[in-house]
């Protein structure tokens, strides 16, 4: 899996943990509801600033939306 999927995997899965709507995260983090669904799905590049935004939103360290899933 490339970088792209990975990171959609990870903000899919930590913003379900948190129990956020794409709207939601969207309005917390300052990005498009759309390019949240893109980057979920794996067809947006995410830059260093939006990912830095999205984990402040999540409240994680911006590695664990890159992070690979354990084996």
């Amino acid at each position: 899996m490339d970088i792209r999927g990975i990171f959609g995997l990870n903000l899919q899965r930590l913003r379900r943990e948190r129990g956020l709507s794409q709207e939601q995260l969207a309005h917390l983090s300052g990005s498009p509801r759309a390019y949240l669904s893109g980057a979920e799905a794996g067809r947006r590049n995410a830059t260093l600033e939006t990912v830095e935004a999205l984990a402040r939103a999540l409240d994680v360290d911006p590695s664990e939306l890159i992070r690979r899933p354990d084996p």
